[in-house]
């Protein structure tokens, strides 16, 4: 593993477990050239299937737009990375467990929003509008409403 901040080939690793439920295996690493400490996250490569736009246009899942609709949503918000990492772990399980040659957009973001709203309310709220389309505020109230009903009966 080459180092961050010197670029250096030797390190060592000084520290690994398990984290995101399993999932994956985090590693705290030494540089010998300039002693710093950083930490890595190993997972299993899996081949995700490609992502069928809504205008029929075939995509290669990326785990990197992922991610990053996620943290938009959850910018600000007190969910720790590791929850994060999870989610999007539970994600890609979900998709692979499938068996499909193909995942829809609309599923994908489907999936997205289950696992927001189990991270943080306000997060799943502000992904929705965007994947929703909001075109104004009684759409936004009728989606907090669902949520707040969800949980009481809860």
């Amino acid at each position: 593993m080459r180092c961050p901040f010197c670029s250096d080939i030797s390190t060592r690793v000084i520290d690994s477990r398990l984290a995101a439920d399993g999932d994956q295996v985090r590693r705290r690493r030494k540089c010998a050239g300039c002693g710093e400490r950083f930490t890595t996250y190993e997972v299993a490569e899996l081949n995700m299937p490609p992502v069928v736009k809504s205008n029929n246009a075939r995509e290669a899942f990326s785990e990197i737009k992922l991610r990053g609709g996620m943290l938009r949503a959850l910018e600000k918000r007190p969910v720790a990375t590791e929850e994060i990492e999870s989610a999007i772990i539970r994600i890609k399980k979900n998709i692979l467990s499938r068996g499909e040659r193909e995942i829809t957009s609309s599923l994908l973001g489907d999936i997205v929003m289950d696992e927001l709203r189990k991270l943080d309310d306000v997060a799943y709220i502000r992904f929705a509008s965007v994947y929703l389309s909001f075109n104004d505020l009684n759409e936004f109230r009728e989606l907090i409403d669902r949520l707040e009903k969800d949980h009481i009966s809860a």
